[in-house]
């Protein structure tokens, strides 16, 4: 009998080293998922200056960061749900409807904001002063047609303009094309696209390189201030079952907006070699230190998205605060 519980005790032990050690192996391995844009710049310092795994390392773990480029809110939060990433980058429209839909379940919520930075929907055609002047004949390209947060925006205004039940109305004419190939259209002139709802530094590209190019729509006039447009977001299983990780993430994040703050110009040289951008290296600068763009990683002016997103059936659960859909971390805690 005594040798039977040494033995059952032996294994016992055992399979606790061995859960141990899945455990910390689970603890260092972070797959995150970006986007096209500079609004992605706090990551790609992070990936230069392997700041995660500084974090990590001052934390006792060995972090294996692996970095997914994707286009479009769909494809991120298809990757999140289907366990291919641990950390998700994408608009706030996106983190909204995941948020709604995992709710009770795998619980996905926001992390941080990569900044507050405005988002302009561009056209190339003279006779597009306004959304109201879009036709049939036009076509505004977007990551995600009803669900990136330029579509969720263009929504909005067009809830503002037709009303709530006129707020798809633009849908019929967007369609779902990655940053790059939307500018490149806008630029060159000449397709089906007129109008991109894009992101910096691609409508910038747009509003120097073609003499037509302007701007229709600025997301802060929507939103009525300077806003977080573009964040991450992960699910609540991840940051309970990884808490070293998961801090060190928002810690190499922290500390990757504060480089950008204080070097811009070593940041901007990081965005060309980490994205491989093929953008002039001043029109860069110019954006980065745009005074209405701010590299901080609390959300700001999320909520009137979420209110609308909800008003119009997008979302079925309406949030309290941006603390419903935000993690209960210090950088969110004057997230508003």
């Amino acid at each position: 009998m005594k040798h039977i519980l040494r033995k059952t005790a032996a294994t016992l032990a055992g399979l606790g080293l061995a859960i141990s050690s899945l455990a910390a192996h689970a603890e260092g391995q972070i797959r995150i998922a970006e986007q096209f844009g500079i609004v992605y710049l706090l990551l790609n310092v992070a990936q230069d200056q392997k700041l995660i795994e500084k974090h990590a390392k001052a934390a006792g773990v060995d972090a294996k960061v692996e970095w997914v480029k994707l286009s479009g809110g769909s494809a991120v939060n298809d990757a999140l749900l289907s366990g291919n990433i641990e950390i998700a980058g994408a608009g706030v429209g996106p983190l909204l409807t995941l948020w709604d839909r995992t709710k009770g379940r795998q619980n996905v919520k926001g992390v941080a904001s990569l900044g507050n930075f405005p988002y302009y929907l561009v056209s190339n055609n003279p006779a597009v002063k306004t959304i109201a002047d879009f036709t049939e004949k036009d076509r505004i390209a977007v990551p995600a047609v009803g669900v990136s947060v330029q579509s969720r925006v263009l929504q909005l205004a067009s809830a503002k303009l037709w009303g709530d039940k006129e707020f798809a109305k633009l849908d019929k004419i967007s369609v779902a094309v990655p940053h790059p190939d939307a500018a490149a259209a806008i630029i060159k002139g000449g397709t089906e696209i007129t109008g991109h709802f894009g992101n910096p530094p691609f409508q910038e590209q747009e509003l120097a390189g073609n003499p037509q190019a302007h701007i229709v729509l600025n997301s802060y006039q929507v939103l009525g201030g300077p806003a977080s447009a573009t964040v991450l977001y992960a699910t609540e299983k991840f940051r309970a079952e990884n808490p070293k990780t998961y801090q060190a993430f928002v810690e190499a994040l922290n500390e990757a907006a504060q480089f950008v703050t204080a070097h811009p110009e070593k940041a901007a040289d990081i965005y060309i070699k980490v994205s491989n951008a093929k953008i002039d290296r001043e029109l860069l600068l110019k954006i980065i230190k745009n005074p209405e763009v701010q590299f901080k990683t609390t959300p700001q002016n999320t909520y009137p998205l979420a209110e609308f997103m909800h008003r119009v059936g997008a979302i079925k659960n309406k949030p309290a605060s941006v603390k419903d859909y935000f993690f209960d971390d210090a950088q969110n805690a004057q997230g508003n």
